[in-house]
């Protein structure tokens, strides 16, 4: 399975980016996906996650900014990001479980893409 997280740039505060991340066609559209992120010098940070469903779940800083969307039929997964903040500024990993629910817990994923970079001025 193979992940590729794109879509990442320089953007001011306040505004957007969409963040893309193509699957392989091995990658079952009956999984969770999720979006983490990791600022230079901190920890690897849950995002959000979809599952197979469509359910979806966000950390509390992102929650009402960020949305994860996914197009099963194109192995894609998005995640759009409103109203950005300097805080926001990290790379951005695409992870898929290999089951249909997960969580916020990085172990619950099993494969993931190289990350996109996306900086935030303020």
């Amino acid at each position: 399975v193979q992940l590729q997280a794109y879509g990442g740039g320089s953007v001011q505060a306040g505004g957007s980016l969409r963040l893309t991340c193509a699957a392989s066609r091995r990658t079952s559209s009956n999984n969770a996906m999720g979006w983490f992120r990791q600022a230079p010098g901190k920890e690897r940070e849950f995002v959000g996650r979809i599952n197979w469903n469509g359910a979806t779940y966000y950390a509390d800083s992102v929650k009402g900014r960020f949305t994860i969307s996914r197009d099963n039929a194109k192995n894609t997964l998005y995640l759009q990001m409103n109203s950005l903040k300097p805080e926001d500024a990290a790379v951005y990993y695409c992870a898929s479980a290999l089951r249909p629910y997960a969580g916020w817990d990085h172990l619950d994923y099993r494969y993931w893409g190289h990350g996109t970079l996306v900086t935030v001025s303020s």
